[in-house]
């Protein structure tokens, strides 16, 4: 391997994890408070999208990890199109 691609194999990216998307009115977002649920459009038993700068590279399940949250992924999209989510914005 490349001394190139490995440094860009080292490179950080940020990954986002979803549980849904909801729209809501200004005045709605305004009138949030400490305490305030947000009902999401999502049943629980449906997988999260996993994400890498806005693009969806995979899917899964949210589990218990110790006191944190995980994903256990069930889908992972190609590795050049996982590559290529790094390119677009």
């Amino acid at each position: 391997m490349s001394n190139d691609l490995a440094r860009i194999l080292r490179l950080e990216v940020p990954l986002i994890v979803q549980i849904a998307e909801r729209r809501m009115t200004l005045s709605e977002v305004t009138a949030l408070t400490h305490g305030s649920i947000i009902e999401l459009p999502k049943q629980i038993s449906e997988e999260l999208d996993v994400l890498v700068n806005n693009t969806r590279i995979g899917s899964g399940r949210a589990v218990k990890v110790g006191e944190n949250f995980g994903v256990r992924l069930s889908q992972v999209g190609a590795v050049r199109d996982r590559v290529a989510a790094l390119g677009e914005s």
